[in-house]
């Protein structure tokens, strides 16, 4: 993974005043550790005349795997040869990103004490990453870098030169220029457009990510033709994080326009408005009444099927009463984002002894599945198609058989009370169905005496007296179970 950075000078202003703004000897190379390899720092050319920087970030790919606790990029399971065979070594990524932020932070920061009026300089630049991942093509490497004052140099790299009809990669070769920005500047451009550009991090995105990209962003990302997308993409399209992001960088632009402080505009909003209690959203009081259920069943071992981007897992492992936590998804990229929501790259070892994300199937039995106290089908079953169901039932209440599972799914009487629903339409796109309450009894009835169990059945969300919850839970324990208790 390769960057250079290039300037020009005279007698009078030497070039290798980039060496005072680095904080790196130009007649040095210099070694820098970082979490996934070595950052070396090196000038292949230093004179008065020319001065050039190069970042060179060698990926130990063996540390890259064992950070992600052997998971694969992103911590995707189940993927042994990704973990080691991918473009993680040469393509500029978020791996680049934060070595910039690591070896150059000073520079970013634009401080300088042996030098204090360079930073505000602005300088003949010229950057040049052999390998970039653009996804959105050369097209979109300019609409991000051209309005902050970079022209850009976008070349497409082939997929093979001995095949052109295989067409371009995704990647480029860029080079940028400039002369009316400073090193700074630069640097904080880069630090957030590469991992924007790649579509991907390498580490877990929190809270603390809107503060880094503002941060990194001051000055330039508030009045950004494509902030939402940068804004998106950087924070790994986490929604909430980018809602955030968006509001206090629209407080930024409506401080700017009328020359006043953030905070004074901030403080605009009534107190009052501030207290008004929202509603608790329908996700998170169907969390909540599974884990009420799964407590009652007093329920140590628990499967998650159908476990998506891992928000039942994330709570159900907030409880030390569950000691065993198996999320199965048959998405890869799902488990992917769960893991990072998990932060099993970061977990501690008492705690990542607790859970396991497993990709599968539930159209196939599965050996891993047996001997759980419970299982959670949490809106799950009304993704399969009709004719699949009595597979994912013989995989679960047949074969699997754990002592107590909960199944959830959309109450479609409901739907006239959402205002924002057609009529006639499903809640999500990808619903293949959605049943009445009589609809969902009848299927868990005949379920439970095809396979010894008892089945009650719990409302979730506001009870509608006219119709019903806006989703229905059935609850079933084994018949064994349900004698004992």
């Amino acid at each position: 993974m390769f960057l250079t950075i290039s300037t020009t000078g005279s007698a009078e202003r030497p070039a290798t005043d980039l060496g005072f703004l680095l904080h790196k000897h130009p007649e040095k190379a210099q070694r820098f550790s970082t979490s996934y390899g070595t950052a070396h720092v090196l000038y292949p050319e230093a004179d008065a005349k020319r001065c050039t920087a190069a970042l060179l970030l060698e990926v130990d790919a063996v540390a890259l795997v064992r950070r992600g606790k052997g998971k694969g990029r992103g911590g995707a399971p189940d993927a042994a040869l990704a973990q080691y065979v991918n473009d993680r070594p040469y393509a500029a990524s978020s791996l680049l990103a934060v070595a910039l932020s690591a070896v150059f932070s000073s520079a970013m920061r634009g401080v300088c004490n042996a030098r204090p009026e360079l930073p505000g300089r602005p300088l003949p630049l010229r950057v040049e990453i052999p390998a970039l991942p653009a996804r959105g093509g050369p097209g979109l490497v300019g609409r991000l870098f051209e309005p902050l004052g970079w022209r850009v140099g976008a070349e497409p790299v082939v997929l093979d030169g001995e095949f052109p009809q295989w067409g371009d990669s995704r990647y480029v070769r860029l080079v940028l220029e400039a002369e009316t920005l400073t090193l700074a500047e630069a640097l904080r451009h880069l630090y957030v457009l590469l991992p924007v550009l790649d579509d991907a991090k390498h580490y877990w995105v929190a809270s603390d990510e809107v503060d880094k990209l503002l941060r990194a962003g001051a000055g330039w990302l508030p009045g950004h033709p494509e902030q939402r997308l940068i804004t998106s993409r950087y924070l790994s399209r986490r929604w909430s994080l980018t809602r955030e992001a968006m509001e206090r960088l629209e407080l930024v632009r409506l401080a700017e326009a009328d020359d006043s402080d953030v905070e004074e505009i901030d403080n605009a909003v009534a107190a009052e408005t501030e207290a008004e209690e929202k509603p608790t959203p329908l996700a998170v009081q169907r969390r909540e009444a599974i884990l009420a259920a799964l407590r009652a069943a007093g329920a140590s071992r628990v499967l998650d099927l159908g476990c998506g981007q891992g928000q039942l897992v994330q709570a159900l492992l907030r409880d030390p009463s569950f000691t065993e936590v198996v999320g199965l998804d048959v998405s890869v990229r799902a488990l992917t984002i769960a893991s990072r929501r998990l932060k099993l790259d970061r977990m501690g070892e008492r705690q990542a002894a607790r859970v396991k994300l497993l990709q599968g199937s539930l159209a196939y039995t599965d050996k891993r599945l047996k001997g759980y106290d419970a299982a959670v089908l949490s809106e799950v079953i009304e993704h399969l198609d009709l004719p699949r169901l009595p597979a994912l039932e013989y995989a679960v209440f047949g074969a699997a058989r754990p002592r107590t599972v909960l199944v959830t799914t959309p109450n479609v009487e409901y739907n006239v009370r959402w205002e924002s629903l057609p009529a006639g339409h499903v809640r999500h796109g990808d619903h293949r169905f959605e049943w009445t309450r009589e609809e969902f009894r009848a299927w868990s009835r005949m379920i439970a005496e095809r396979h010894g169990y008892e089945v009650e059945f719990v409302p979730v969300g506001p009870d509608d007296p006219e119709v019903g919850p806006p989703t229905q839970m059935a609850v079933f324990v084994t018949a064994q179970e349900a004698k004992a208790a």
